[in-house]
């Protein structure tokens, strides 16, 4: 069975992904969605390793936005997919790419011990400004606080220099810079632009859906009798 893992970024909940998932899942793919927000980079990259590994065949791994550093540090992906994500380079961080836009920044504001949240009236706007206001306040809803420090994470490994890559550029986004997006989709196998804002998961799953499912299909036609991809 094809198999795909979608990690999420700051401030998100596994729950976003939610309408990818369920059509995925119907159309008979297996999808696990981890929880991220152990407290740092590290801690987050070993739990969507262990999720990677769990899997007898390499699945397609779909990382957004800060989750781009997450499955940048991941071995054994069959197909990395950066969705307005970052793609750090040796020594390089999320915070050190470029990092929020203004406008992000201004929507975070102080929680306990460190930690930040994202004000709602403002965090609507930027990260789900191009989706129907219904879909835009469920996404807000699910929003929680994070944890200090996991944006200057420092990946270990660079999985996308050997495993097959595909950035999606996301050419309305107002949370981080389509121009910066560009320039490490250069990184990556392959690249596509869609005129979508920051979250095509909320606003347009069928985009998501549907890159997804392409990829599979030819991941799956270049392994002779269905054979898995190597790369472990």
């Amino acid at each position: 069975m094809a198999a795909v893992v979608l990690v999420h970024g700051l401030y998100h909940r596994p729950e976003h992904f939610a309408l990818v998932a369920e059509r995925m899942r119907a159309a008979g793919t297996e999808v696990l969605v981890p929880e991220l927000h152990r407290g740092s980079l590290p801690a987050d990259t070993a739990a969507v390793q262990a999720v990677v590994d769990s899997f007898q065949e390499p699945p397609a791994v779909l990382g957004h936005s800060y989750g781009g550093s997450v499955i940048t540090g991941l071995r054994g992906a069959g197909h990395l997919v950066c969705l307005a994500a970052f793609v750090p380079d040796v020594g390089e961080s999320a915070a050190g790419l470029g990092g929020a836009s203004p406008g992000l920044q201004a929507a975070i504001g102080p929680e306990h011990d460190g930690w930040t949240g994202l004000r709602p009236d403002r965090a609507a706007g930027t990260l789900y400004g191009d989706c129907p206001e219904p879909l835009a306040a469920w996404a807000v809803g699910l929003l929680r606080a994070q944890a200090p420090g996991c944006g200057l994470g420092i990946p270990e490994h660079h999985g996308w220099k050997r495993t097959p890559s595909t950035y999606v550029v996301c050419a309305q986004d107002r949370a981080v810079d389509p121009v910066l997006q560009r320039q490490m989709a250069s990184r990556c196998t392959d690249a596509r632009e869609w005129q979508t804002g920051h979250s095509p998961f909320i606003g347009r799953p069928d985009l998501v859906v549907g890159l997804l499912r392409e990829l599979l299909t030819a991941n799956a036609a270049r392994q002779p009798n269905g054979g898995a991809p190597t790369g472990r």
